[in-house]
């Protein structure tokens, strides 16, 4: 259980912020702070690399990286004026769920900024110009990923466990030959179809009153119209009934990297707070918890060994990583096994518990130290439905995890038998068994 201590510092410093829903759909987060005369912005639009056709992977990528290049009254470099003339720096991500602006600006340019970004985000004019140049840097970048056994050991995994075209499964930059093939037709379609008001969250948070910011939000987005789309329909990829085993031959590196893993559970299942802290024992914690000390530690025959738990709608990909040498590539699986073998027959010691639990909570007030960390963070808690209050309830849902209830999680998402590995770099090829 976490301390006492532990909690009560929480609920002094909790975030507290504001929620509004505008008339067209919109959500406004705020959270004034005072720390710094500065305000973060993120905006974040449910339209990721999910939302691409089924047959043309990449679509949103390419948007995502043209998508400020000018709107209907500004070309790219009246943007990028406005921006350096300002000392900012605007960053584009993108995800499978989620395009987002992200950047931080003095107070006192907060309402031209969100005016500015509000226009990116709504009426980019995607000229042809911009798209010529930006697909190059694209087809480069997937070049380069090709040539990465990192990369391309992720991305098969990910193919394998979720296959047959599933979202999670394709490439979000998709291939060359679709790269070459788009055109600005079909980035503005999927912009007028999924770029539409109540996909929208804006979180504000800085040194702004939260009452103003919703205001600035209601004038920039309020007269926003467009329909709601039909919502993305994602579904759980059935679990493997046997063990998978895929090569990757990349004969001309020095270096393997070993890719296995697992589909898991939904974010919003009640076990997923014991998956997550059992996956930082199993594979995260100090060097890389158990994982990071028997492979790297202990046998030295591992650059890197760790394993991650995503949080999606869906399944949750748990993914297990490791660079070896290819002489390693065999007894480097063969110790993910047991490990894996272990915790499922054995399960995580109640230290291990404990030491994760306060790793976690005693972490989050160093990870929300900023106002763009907190912004990150109350985007996640608006994506997944966790609550304004999410950052006080969280150190009890952590705290609330017994060893029990760890161990359950463990045997039933994780069996060696039925794990899926890649393997990509200087490695005899075995094929799929």
């Amino acid at each position: 259980m976490t301390s006492r201590l532990e909690t009560s510092n929480f609920r002094i410093s909790g975030l507290s912020p504001t929620r509004t829903v505008l008339d067209n759909g919109v959500v406004f987060v705020g959270k004034e702070t005072q720390t710094t005369p500065a305000v973060a912005v993120n905006l974040a639009m449910r339209a990721g690399s999910a939302c691409d056709p089924i047959d043309v992977p990449g679509t949103t990528w390419l948007l995502s990286r043209v998508i400020d290049r000018g709107t209907a009254t500004r070309s790219a470099s009246d943007i990028a004026e406005e921006l350096d003339g300002r000392g900012i720096g605007l960053s584009v991500t993108l995800n499978r769920h989620v395009l987002s602006l992200i950047c931080t600006c003095l107070a006192e340019d907060f309402e031209p900024v969100l005016a500015l970004l509000g226009e990116i985000l709504m009426s980019p004019s995607l000229p042809d110009a911009e798209i010529v140049i930006h697909k190059r840097e694209v087809i480069t970048s997937i070049r380069q990923d090709e040539d990465n056994p990192f990369v391309r050991a992720a991305e098969a995994l990910m193919a394998l466990l979720y296959p047959d075209g599933h979202p999670y499964g394709r490439h979000t930059k998709g291939s060359i030959d679709v790269v070459e093939a788009l055109t600005r037709d079909a980035l503005a379609d999927l912009h007028r179809s999924r770029f539409v008001p109540s996909a929208l969250t804006a979180v504000v948070v800085g040194d702004v009153d939260v009452e103003r910011a919703r205001d600035v939000a209601a004038q920039v987005f309020g007269e926003w119209r467009r329909p709601t789309p039909p919502p993305l329909r994602l579904g759980d990829p059935a679990r493997p009934t046997a063990r998978r085993q895929l090569v990757v031959p990349m004969m001309n590196k020095a270096q393997a990297d070993v890719a296995y893993g697992f589909t898991t559970i939904h974010r919003d299942d009640p076990a997923y707070y014991a998956l997550w802290l059992t996956n930082h024992v199993f594979g995260q914690y100090s060097i890389g918890g158990r994982l990071g000390d028997s492979i790297r530690e202990r046998q030295g025959m591992a650059y890197y060994a760790s394993s991650s738990l995503d949080a999606t709608p869906i399944n949750t990909p748990l993914m297990i990583r490791a660079g070896v040498s290819p002489a390693n590539v065999d007894q480097a699986i063969r110790s993910i096994d047991a490990e894996v073998a272990r915790v499922v027959r054995e399960g995580v010691t109640p230290k291990e518990l404990h030491d994760s639990r306060r790793y976690l909570i005693g972490a989050m007030p160093r990870a929300l130290e900023t106002n763009a960390a907190i912004a990150t963070f109350l985007q996640q808690t608006e994506f997944f439905g966790l609550g304004l209050d999410y950052d006080l309830r969280l150190p009890g849902l952590l705290g609330a995890v017994s060893v029990d209830e760890a161990n359950a999680v463990a045997r039933r998402v994780l069996d060696e038998n039925r794990a899926t590995v890649v393997i990509a770099g200087p490695y005899e090829e075995r094929g799929i068994g």
